[in-house]
């Protein structure tokens, strides 16, 4: 099971690894994707607060219409900080979020667990993406990693018994031995209890940008 400690606990290895760069150059590439480093530091941490309202009014068809942003002149050291705030926010959400609850997301609708999970992925993934640009290294906990695996990717064959390599493969970060990401990636946020279509057609909203979303 994925928890609120769990985020937490993504949230303290994020910053850990981060917060030692601040001072570097955060306009640069942020690993394999296209954004830079301070642009994608400001996604997880939209990613986070976007999520955290999602659950705190049971938001069933569509985003919350609101968008969170760290100030524009902010350095590193202030986007970190609201990668860090919007990372406990969400887990006080979490925590808080009766086990009915349950809320939108593109992919289907979550409950708690999914959205912990989901914010997991958004933290350690995408720092990951920081750290190579950067120039860091992040070694989240293997327990950690193997959990958010067996909750969001259960319908994907695994191909690493590393569960954090395991997890980069999956989000296209990485292969192993050869065997590459899917062709089209998705976590479950629905309980694993709960019918649940990959592939809905229509899907309920495009997948766009949080900012955009609404």
């Amino acid at each position: 099971m994925v928890t609120a400690g769990d985020v937490e606990v993504a949230t303290d290895c994020v910053v850990g690894a981060l917060r030692p760069a601040v001072e570097a150059d955060w306009g640069v590439r942020a690993g394999t994707i296209e954004w830079s480093c301070r642009k994608t530091a400001e996604h997880i941490g939209q990613a986070q607060l976007h999520w955290a309202s999602q659950l705190a009014v049971g938001a069933r068809t569509q985003y919350v219409r609101w968008s969170a942003q760290a100030q524009p002149l902010a350095p590193p050291a202030g986007v970190l900080d609201f990668v860090e705030a919007a990372g406990r926010i969400l887990a006080s959400v979490v925590r808080a979020s009766p086990a009915g609850t349950r809320a939108f997301h593109p992919w289907g609708i979550g409950d708690p667990e999914g959205f912990a999970g989901m914010a997991c992925v958004e933290l350690l993934v995408h720092s990951q993406d920081l750290a190579e640009g950067l120039g860091c290294t992040l070694d989240p906990p293997a327990d950690l990693c193997d959990r958010v695996l067996a909750r969001l990717f259960p319908h994907e064959p695994r191909a690493a018994d590393d569960p954090w390599l395991e997890l980069r493969r999956l989000t296209g970060r990485t292969t192993v031995a050869g065997t590459p990401a899917p062709a089209s990636w998705k976590w479950r946020p629905t309980p694993l209890a709960e019918p649940w279509d990959a592939n809905p057609d229509p899907e309920p909203m495009p997948f766009v940008p949080l900012t955009a979303a609404g």
